[in-house]
């Protein structure tokens, strides 16, 4: 079977397509026989996961480790899901992979999320690694990633997402998310107005509490910015290299996680440096600079579109806005389209190649609903790559676009490669 049988067949193992809990995985990896003895550090957290991840590999790989990584969902390609010194796996050994997780498998029914994580972990197994990160897919407690026992652990920012599986408010959501935590190991909170959910389940079961404000903090000026936790400190860092002013408190867990564990995974102020400066993730905020300009990026709840509609704000003045969105249908998308709105002057909605997307009449009949419709105008397109050639086509050279609203959104248009930046107008 070639690596996209493989990924038809476990897209229908399971009935449904999130099926939360640990029993089935905990059974196949023992079957497995799976263990990671490097340091593993696990990230959870609604919005900031990807970055601090990225983060993570990029100051551990210049302080010389041989870092596994393991995110999702991908972009274009699956073999993104799985990183081994900074590259994507190769299809061959997912496909060993998948076979090694079947072979054990046997009258277990996983989801693709579970029969892709046991996949990856063994191969983490079987690779030389110096340690391993680990991105939660949803939630935590109940998470595949969550059958790792982590070393250290991350808990980004917690808003309201996947209400319908983690809780309908934050301090439910916080308390799903704080399921990643063990007793006296260390964990990373580096949202700055945690759950109390969060910080009572880490006293409850005995964790080492590392939270912003109080055991770690970072300031900075135009120029350049400094981070001090407990018995550490860095100044005159380079701002990161991933755009966006949230960034700052990303990169600040990351450098916590990193001193709880210098006492088995130790950094160079060098390697820390060298890592922000060089740390790459397509896909958030990232601006291709052009006529006229382009910015995509995959957030995809009220919270992550509040931070992009701050840093869209912070670019300077653009003549028009104009916007490609396409978003999952159970996203709380009248908050979206309304929060997002008051920049934008034409929207270009469209559907997506999943039944779990609403459709780009009802993207159009939430806007209608918005106070700034009457202003703006809006069309509707099959997929992304065709509303985003009419807003190339539309736009003038001082213009800007932003596409935003979900991983099939933005890498719809990341799977044609790097977009046309030149205005049509401009070559007539």
């Amino acid at each position: 079977m070639t690596l996209q049988d493989w990924l038809d067949r476990i897209e229908h193992l399971h009935p449904v397509s999130i099926d939360m809990g640990l029993d089935r995985v905990q059974r196949v990896a023992l079957s497995m026989g799976l263990s990671l003895t490097v340091p593993v550090i696990t990230v959870a957290g609604t919005n900031g996961k990807g970055s601090t991840c990225a983060m993570l590999e990029a100051i551990l790989s210049q302080a010389g480790y041989k870092v596994g990584l393991y995110t999702s969902p991908h972009l274009v390609n699956f073999q993104e899901r799985c990183r081994l010194q900074e590259d994507s796996v190769s299809e061959d050994l997912l496909v060993k992979a998948f076979d090694e997780v079947e072979r054990h498998r046997g009258e277990n029914t996983l989801t693709y999320f579970e029969f892709s994580t046991l996949a990856i972990l063994w191969i983490f197994s079987q690779s030389a690694l110096d340690v391993v990160v680990l991105e939660v897919g949803l939630g935590g407690r109940l998470d595949a990633v969550n059958v790792v026992d982590a070393d250290c652990c991350v808990i980004t920012s917690v808003d309201l997402d996947h209400m319908d599986y983690l809780g309908a408010d934050r301090e439910s959501i916080g308390l799903e998310k704080a399921g990643i935590m063990r007793s006296g190991r260390p964990v990373v909170i580096s949202d700055p107005l945690p759950p109390q959910s969060v910080l009572e389940y880490a006293q409850t079961i005995g964790a080492d509490v590392w939270q912003l404000g109080k055991d770690f903090n970072f300031s900075g000026d135009p120029q350049q910015w400094a981070w001090r936790g407990r018995g550490s400190a860095y100044s005159g860092l380079a701002y990161p290299a991933l755009r966006g002013a949230n960034q700052l408190l990303n990169a600040s867990g990351v450098l916590a996680a990193l001193t709880s564990l210098r006492s088995i995974i130790p950094v160079t102020a060098q390697a820390v440096r060298n890592g922000l400066a060089m740390v790459e993730l397509p896909g958030r905020f990232q601006i291709f600079p052009g006529q006229p300009q382009l910015v995509l990026d995959v957030a995809h709840n009220p919270h992550a579109v509040a931070a992009l509609t701050e840093n869209l704000d912070a670019m300077g003045f653009f003549p028009r806005t104009h916007a490609v969105f396409g978003a999952m249908a159970d996203k709380d998308l009248a908050a979206i389209i309304k929060r997002i709105g008051i920049l934008v002057d034409d929207w270009y909605f469209c559907d997506l190649p999943t039944p779990r997307a609403a459709s780009a009449q009802t993207l159009k009949q939430l806007w209608l609903q918005t106070p700034q419709a009457p202003q703006q105008k809006a069309q509707m397109f099959p997929d992304p790559c065709l509303a985003l050639d009419a807003a190339l086509v539309q736009a003038s050279p001082t213009d800007r676009i932003v596409v935003f609203g979900s991983f099939y959104t933005v890498g719809a248009i990341l799977a044609k490669g790097i977009p046309r930046r030149d205005a049509p107008h401009l070559n007539a």
